[in-house]
C-alpha cells in the first residue's frame, strides 16, 4: 500500500513551533510521507528566517515559496495572499499530495486552503474554531469552511467548529502540538544556554540569571495605524520596571513596520539598559527561556497556549487575543504604561501558576499523525445547517 503524501505548508515562524511535533510524527510514521513547504515570512531573515531552524532539525523541504510583499499594511497583506495562492497552486499541482495541512489563522494561510480546495485536494485544518476578534478570526473560520478534516486544540474550539456546520465526526480535539514541546521543557526546565551568546541580537547586555521577563508584542491588523503608539506604551513600561527583558521582533502583519519603527526609535532615543532584542530562536530554546521567565509581556498566543501549560504569568495587552480561551495565568490590560507596569510587578510577586491542560497534554503530534494515516481523506463534506 503506497504511503499517504501529506503536504504541510508553514508560512511563518510561529507556525513551525505550532506544528513541529506533528512533522516529526508524520515523518516517522510508516504509512505517511511528509511533503514540507516553507513559504512567506518563514523564509525572510528580517523575521527570523525560521527555515534555518527547520533545516537544522532535519526536515527535508519539498518547496520554498517567496510571496511576501513589502509594506506591512492591509493592501500588501491582500497582495501577499494573492501571490501565495498563485505560487502554492503550482506547488500542490507538482507535489500531488493526498492531503494538505493549513495551520491556524495567519492571513496568508487562506492561500493554502484555496489552492488545495480548488484542486480537489482534501484539506486538513489545524487549530480551527478559536476566536480573537481580528482579521485572523475571519481567516480561521474561512479555513474551516474550506477544510474537510478539522484537528482542533481544545473542546471549546471543537464545539465552535461543529456550530459552524461541520460534521462532528470530522472534528477531532487533538490538543495543540506546541504543548508537546512545552511538555518536553517542563520535564527538563533548566536554561542551559546564554541567550545573548547563542543568538546574538541587539541591545544592552546585562545580568539576567536572577530573573528576567520576555516580551512578544505584534501589531493588531485591525488597529495597524496605532501600532507604534501601542508598542511605545509597552517599551516605556518594561524600561520603567527595571527588570532584564528579552524582547522578540514582531510578525509580518499589517502594522509591523510601525511596531518595528517604535522599537528602533525608542532604542535610539532612550537607550534602555535592561532590554535586549532577538529576531528568533529555536522553538525548544524559546520555551526554555519562557519557562524560566518571571512573566511574559505582550500579546502573543504563546501566552495563551504554551504559558498556560508551563504556568508562566502573562500580561496580555490589548485586543489581539480577545475571547480566546485562557487559563488563570493570564491578566488582560490596555495599551497603558502604568497598567502594564503594575501587572508586570504583580505577576512577578505572585509567581508561577499550576499547569493547565486546556490546550492539550503533550501528545498531540502523535495523535495527528495517526489520524492522518487512518482517517478517510475525501474531498467532500456533510454539512448540517
Amino acid at each position: 500500500m503506497p504511503k499517504r503524501k501529506i503536504c504541510v505548508v508553514v508560512t511563518a515562524r510561529p507556525s513551525y513551533s505550532r506544528i513541529k511535533t506533528a512533522l516529526t510524527a508524520i515523518q516517522a510514521h510508516p504509512q505517511l510521507e511528509l511533503q514540507l513547504v516553507i513559504a512567506g515570512s518563514a523564509l525572510l531573515d528580517r523575521y527570523g528566517n525560521a527555515v534555518d531552524f527547520i533545516e537544522k532539525d532535519g526536515f527535508p523541504i519539498a518547496a520554498k515559496v517567496f510571496m511576501v510583499l513589502e509594506g506591512e499594511n492591509p493592501t500588501t497583506m491582500a497582495k501577499t495572499t494573492g501571490l501565495g495562492l498563485m505560487e502554492l497552486t503550482n506547488v500542490l499541482y507538482n507535489l500531488k499530495p493526498d492531503a494538505v495541512i493549513t495551520i491556524a489563522d495567519r492571513f496568508e494561510t487562506i492561500a493554502t486552503s484555496i489552492a488545495a480546495a480548488y484542486q480537489n485536494i482534501p484539506l486538513v485544518h489545524i487549530q480551527g474554531g478559536e476566536v480573537t476578534g481580528s482579521i485572523d478570526e475571519k481567516v480561521r473560520h474561512s479555513n474551516t469552511k474550506l477544510a474537510d478534516l478539522h484537528l482542533v486544540s481544545s473542546e471549546d474550539a471543537r464545539e465552535r467548529v461543529i456550530k459552524l456546520g461541520e460534521d462532528p465526526s470530522k472534528v477531532i480535539n487533538t490538543g495543540c502540538p506546541s504543548i508537546d514541546l512545552a511538555k518536553e521543557i517542563k520535564e527538563n526546565p533548566e536554561l542551559d544556554f546564554d541567550p545573548v551568546k547563542k543568538y546574538g541580537g541587539v541591545g544592552a547586555e546585562f545580568s539576567w540569571q536572577d530573573g528576567y521577563v520576555v516580551v512578544m508584542q505584534h501589531p493588531v491588523t485591525t488597529e495597524y495605524k496605532e501600532a507604534k503608539i501601542h508598542i511605545m506604551e509597552t517599551l516605556k513600561a518594561v524600561k520603567a520596571s527595571g527588570y532584564p527583558a528579552f524582547w522578540f521582533w514582531p510578525n509580518v502583519d499589517a502594522g509591523s513596520d510601525g511596531t518595528s519603527n517604535g522599537i528602533r526609535t525608542f532604542r535610539e532615543l532612550e537607550q534602555p539598559k535592561n532590554i535586549h532584542f532577538f529576531k528568533n530562536m529555536n522553538p525548544l530554546d524559546f520555551l526554555k527561556l519562557l519557562k524560566n521567565a518571571k512573566v511574559l509581556v505582550g500579546n502573543s498566543s504563546a501566552g495563551i497556549r504554551e504559558c498556560s501549560y508551563l504556568g508562566v504569568p502573562v500580561v496580555n495587552i490589548g485586543n489581539r487575543q480577545n475571547r480566546r480561551s485562557r487559563a488563570q495565568n493570564v491578566v488582560d490590560v490596555d495599551y497603558n504604561e502604568q497598567q502594564i507596569l503594575n501587572s508586570i510587578e504583580d505577576g512577578i510577586a505572585k509567581g508561577h501558576f499550576p499547569p493547565s491542560e486546556i490546550y492539550g497534554n503533550g501528545e498531540s503530534g502523535k495523535k495527528i499523525a495517526e489520524i492522518l494515516a487512518t482517517a478517510e481523506l475525501t474531498f467532500s463534506k456533510t454539512i448540517s445547517y
